[in-house]
């Protein structure tokens, strides 16, 4: 995507973190405009719906960008008519231009001759062959590393999903990825915002136990130090809004829908990265595009049935609520879940869950700044570890290989075991002399 084959794994994962980051940017600012948005509008499914209705706005591609239409082009060709299919995907349309004859050919004269002749048709097909199939003509003149580098974009552009593909994995993951969001709007309304922080920063954990049952990619093997790093990066969290947490007898409502949503964008997540290894086979933004438009086909029937049982009664925003929505699912949920997701290609799953609890130290410092909050010594001393965890995580995502935090466990176990064994080793060095002082001193008797 966006010719950024060539870069190396560093650069990629350097490359990850800052969109990541921007992300993270882009969703404080959104989490306040929420914020705003709910204290005169408290309708979760309702904003929810609208918001991801507006991911099909990248349907529009269709019509707009080229590639999209010769992708739909070449899947009629080929579905339709087999082999007629692959002779019009060899040559291109049929072209008639006139044939110009010698003059002094003999083919009019012929005619005064009493034998019989052969007159051609004064038009001639012509057909171009097709640049698909031509690929391998302009490779051959190409030098020796340029064809290497065509070559290798040739068989990315193989290995890309269809646009039947993609409309698949959009209707399978629409469901997952409305109702996570979904979990987490009503979740704010139910509960404090900490409790919902402490609970949603869960989904690294959910995130690292899916990617070791269900593994996508080398990059999201599970390991000793990640689950450390993880149980750092919660541990944070819970500092960090532990000032804001009233404890209550029973288990919030919100709690429960916290940690659903937790479970289910760490499930979204691991399973699209399993079926997609590398952000080059998925269109992103016809992806989402195809979620946006699944979401609003299958998910309009929740209106009438929240709406009948009054846990949300339909009523319509005014123009000023509308607009806020309308910037706050443009700006916060089409273009950061693009830019998420990609970021999430580029690094790992779960660097790109342990993104989602930045977000809490980053809001509680806009809030500082914006509106002249002050926090305690627990906010500064929580934030370290959720800042550290990530960092580390990514460390530790370009060495897959290193898993220190299990070579220093197994090097505390080996000195724990060999200093219980120099005691014993002693005991039997003892026993040794001591039967053969006493085998040497009976056999001289």
């Amino acid at each position: 995507m966006f010719g950024l084959g060539g870069l190396s794994r560093v650069q990629r994962l350097i490359l990850g973190i800052i969109v990541l980051l921007i992300v993270d940017v882009i969703w404080v600012a959104s989490s306040e405009l929420t914020e705003y948005i709910f204290n005169k509008y408290q309708k979760p499914f309702f904003t929810t719906f609208v918001k991801t209705g507006m991911m099909s706005v990248y349907l529009l591609g269709f019509i707009f960008w080229k590639p999209w239409r010769l992708q739909c082009k070449h899947v009629q060709k080929y579905g339709i008519n087999g082999e007629q299919g692959e002779v019009e995907e060899h040559l291109g349309e049929p072209i008639y231009v006139p044939v110009k004859y010698d003059k002094n050919s003999g083919t009019d004269s012929d005619d005064s001759s009493g034998r019989r002749s052969i007159r051609f048709n004064n038009l001639s097909e012509v057909r171009q062959l097709s640049e698909v199939h031509a690929e391998d003509a302009v490779i051959s003149r190409l030098s020796y590393s340029a064809s290497l580098k065509a070559e290798e974009d040739r068989l990315n552009a193989l290995s890309k999903l269809s646009v039947k593909q993609v409309a698949k994995l959009g209707f399978i993951f629409s469901v997952i990825w409305f109702f996570a969001n979904f979990a987490y709007q009503e979740a704010l309304l139910d509960t404090e915002a900490a409790i919902v922080n402490v609970l949603s920063s869960t989904s690294g954990l959910f995130t690292l136990v899916c990617a070791a049952v269900y593994p996508s990619s080398s990059s999201d093997r599970f390991s000793l130090s990640k689950l450390v790093a993880v149980m750092f990066s919660i541990g944070g969290v819970v500092v960090v809004s532990i000032s804001d947490l009233n404890f209550e007898d029973e288990i919030p409502v919100g709690a429960l829908w916290a940690l659903c949503g937790a479970i289910l964008y760490a499930l979204y997540l691991v399973s699209l990265r399993r079926k997609v290894d590398h952000e080059d086979k998925l269109d992103i933004p016809m992806f989402f595009g195809f979620v946006g438009l699944f979401c609003s086909l299958i998910m309009w029937p929740g209106f009438l049935i929240l709406h009948y049982s009054k846990s949300e009664e339909f009523v319509w925003p005014t123009k000023s609520q509308w607009f806020f929505i309308t910037v706050n699912g443009l700006v916060g949920t089409v273009f950061s879940e693009f830019l998420w997701l990609w970021g999430c290609f580029l690094t790992s799953s779960l660097i790109g869950t342990l993104a989602l609890g930045l977000t809490i130290p980053l809001t509680m410092i806009a809030d500082s700044v914006m509106k002249e909050v002050k926090y305690t010594w627990r906010f500064y001393l929580g934030a370290v570890p959720i800042f550290a965890s990530f960092f580390a995580i990514s460390f530790l995502t370009h060495y897959e290989n290193w898993d220190p935090v299990l070579v220093a466990f197994k090097k505390l176990l080996h000195c724990i075991c060999k200093k219980r064994l120099k005691p014993r080793l002693r005991e039997l060095d003892r026993e040794q002399t001591e039967s053969l002082i006493i085998g040497g001193g009976s056999n001289g008797s």
